[in-house]
């Protein structure tokens, strides 16, 4: 058995392309899109595990897909926990969930899916302002 892919249903396709590419830093692998069954499939993989890919499935007919919350999390091991989320509130991500022990955080897609970000090798030394910022909504 080989893991593939998980699936996550946008309903901004050009959105979700930004926050997971520009913002989060994975690479669109490949595009398609399917006019018979009204919808488009963008592939997206993390520098460092080109096999792990996430599915965006954008259904070109407008549908309500809730909160999100049932599905869980995407989880990404990062280099610098600090400048990552950095970069996300630079392209104005909210950071649900600071990274105030230096190897945790959580911030949710523009389609409310929690992302977990985990500092790889362990947890950098706490440093502010992350150590005071407190949690802001839900992740």
């Amino acid at each position: 058995m080989k893991y593939l892919h998980t699936m996550v249903r946008v309903r901004d396709l050009d959105a979700s392309v930004k926050f997971y590419c520009d913002a989060l830093g994975l690479v669109e692998v490949r595009r398609k899109d399917y006019p018979q069954g009204r919808y488009t499939l963008a592939f997206l993989s993390a520098p460092e595990s080109p096999d792990a890919e996430i599915e965006l499935t954008y259904n070109w007919d407008a549908e309500d897909y809730g909160g999100a919350r049932n599905f869980g999390h995407l989880a990404f091991a990062v280099d610098d926990i600090y400048a990552a989320c950095e970069r996300l509130q630079a392209h104005g991500v909210t950071i649900n969930r600071p990274p105030r022990d230096g190897r945790m955080a959580f911030v949710r897609s523009p389609d409310l899916i929690s992302i977990e970000l985990l500092q790889k090798n362990g947890s950098l030394e706490p440093r502010e302002p992350w150590v005071s910022m407190p949690n802001t909504g839900n992740w």
